[in-house]
């Protein structure tokens, strides 16, 4: 088995790196210039002799707009048809990629120098005022606006120079400029509406900067692309892609074991050895940072505004148990949000399962002889989520609590999540900016629809404290006193039983062997497939 350990940097260092970049403003003539032109790659895929690319995902895209949904699914897609302005690398540093270099020129504004003649799918000229629009447009996307809610505005200096101003100093803006991936102005403007679920403009049309061009488009189905003939640097030799939408895993696997497709994600654990020792496919996992959770809603359910009913399910589910016998081992047990090497972790916070104990607190809170509730959870999300769910029904049966369980396809799921629809709702999160404060910004502080904080907490836990400490931790520059800050809201979380810590889930991809899949991956599972190479 291949295993690529690029490790998560713990935020001071994180922090230093960042800072060397913006005090250098990344004047390395290396950064600064632009790889070859597209045309200059080693190998066509036609030349070649291949076929299209076919890559079997559990679900296609939910739409073609970008700013419908901050998901891991919707960030792939952006990363082959849009570019950042800078992107994580493999090892957890930040390289240019529409932004050529930046500096910090005052607390409050990092300023970009941006890739002259990088022209939009559409052929459009990308320049300074499509990342001003851009930023305007994810300040008014639901999901997006929490996570840019310390931003305050880009402003064009000239045709290829950009200011991205924040409302205070805030030490993650380079950091969240991974999530700036420029769209099209003059593409756009006036038909931009940001549609969830129907149809729109944006939602059936696209023009990025990216390595491909969307050619069809089937919801729920599939989704081809083609190389795009005008990108502005060097590229694999993928010319033609599908994205098909396989949700059920061992028949992911059966198309990637029989040829059929080319390239499977995610990789259900169970089939893994199967996969290794197969002759003429490869393998490649990392260790993963993703949070899976089980979420509280203490508005539909009085019981769960009870401290000690909210411990004593914690208490119930065996969750190192479903690390080993569900996972696999493919995943660590939680006790808390943010894994080792984020700044907010905490050694002692760890997993506490305890049976005798869960009924006991079920006891002193008044609820010995239990209740009935509802659930629900993705079936096609996260690495084996319907049996998760399945083995917390039967965990919680033994303190007298009945769960009603629905599972769904996640293309269902995200409409019932946000609408709240269970007691018990599953969601896993991946840090947007690899940064313990990240996790509370969205899953843990309470829900405010007019900034977007707490927009995926179905909970609505609310804890003014805890509120306080994240956003201090946003402007505090001494590094130290800001892991202090997120180690305590992660023991206010604890002691409190906010949220049911499940596990961290690994990753893994599955392909032909002919293919530099260990290179594209990374630990945010935004494989970059622009840099695709088929031998």
């Amino acid at each position: 088995m291949k295993r690529f350990h690029s490790g998560i940097k713990h935020l001071i260092l994180l922090a230093l790196v960042f800072a060397a970049l913006v005090l250098s403003g990344c004047a390395d003539s290396k950064k600064e210039e632009a790889k070859p032109e597209a045309e200059k790659a080693e190998v066509k895929q036609e030349e070649a002799g291949q076929e299209p690319l076919i890559l079997a995902f559990d679900a296609v895209p939910v739409a073609m707009d970008p700013h419908v949904q901050l998901s891991g699914g919707m960030l792939q897609y952006s990363h082959m048809v849009f570019d950042p302005l800078v992107r994580w690398t493999q090892d957890m540093d930040i390289e240019p990629r529409l932004a050529k270099s930046w500096e910090q020129i005052d607390p409050l504004t990092l300023r970009f120098k941006l890739r002259e003649g990088v022209k939009f799918h559409s052929g459009n000229e990308f320049t300074a005022e499509d990342v001003a629009y851009t930023l305007e447009r994810l300040k008014k996307s639901e999901d997006f606006k929490g996570l840019f809610e310390p931003f305050d505005k880009a402003v064009a200096v000239d045709p290829y120079t950009v200011d991205i101003k924040t409302k205070e100093p805030y030490g993650l803006t380079l950091a969240m400029c991974t999530y700036i991936f420029p769209l099209d102005k003059k593409f756009y403007a006036g038909k931009d509406e940001i549609v969830k679920s129907g149809p729109s403009f944006a939602n059936e049309n696209e023009s990025g900067t990216g390595p491909f061009v969307v050619t069809k488009y089937v919801p729920g189905e599939q989704m081809a692309m083609k190389a795009n003939p005008n990108y502005w640097t060097e590229r694999g030799n993928v010319e033609e892609l599908v994205i098909k939408a396989i949700p059920n895993s061992p028949a992911r696997v059966a198309a990637l074991l029989s040829k059929d497709v080319d390239f499977i994600m995610p990789v259900p654990p169970t089939d893994m050895k199967r996969i290794d020792e197969t002759e003429g496919l490869k393998l490649t996992t990392l260790p993963g940072s993703r949070i899976i959770t089980l979420q509280m809603n203490q508005e539909r359910r009085p019981e769960f505004k009870n401290q000690k009913v909210r411990q004593a399910i914690v208490h119930a589910i065996d969750n190192p148990g479903i690390v080993e016998k569900i996972m696999k081992g493919f995943a660590t047990a939680a006790g808390q949000q943010g894994p080792k090497g984020y700044a907010g972790y905490v050694e002692e916070l760890t997993p506490r399962y305890d049976l005798e104990k869960a009924q006991q607190l079920m006891k002193d809170a008044g609820y010995e002889n239990g209740f009935e509730c509802t659930m629900i959870a993705p079936n096609n999300r996260y690495v084996n989520d319907a049996k998760i769910a399945e083995a917390v029904v039967s965990m919680l049966s033994k303190i007298n609590i009945t769960v009603n369980l629905k599972t769904m396809p996640k293309a269902q799921y995200w409409d019932q999540f946000d609408a709240r629809t269970a007691d018990i709702q599953m969601i896993g999160w991946h840090s947007d900016t690899e940064d313990s404060a990240n996790f509370s910004e969205y899953l843990m502080m309470c829900p405010d629809k007019e900034t977007g904080i707490g927009q995926y907490n179905s909970g609505e836990y609310c804890n003014a404290k805890v509120d306080e400490l994240v956003i201090a931790s946003r402007s505090e520059t001494d590094m130290a006193k800001r892991a202090e800050m997120l180690q305590e809201v992660e023991r206010i979380l604890y002691e409190d039983a906010a949220f049911v810590p499940l596990h961290w889930q690994d990753l893994a991809w599955a392909s032909k062997d002919n293919m530099n899949t260990e290179v594209i991956v990374n630990t945010m599972n935004f494989p970059y497939f622009g840099d695709l190479v088929v031998k």
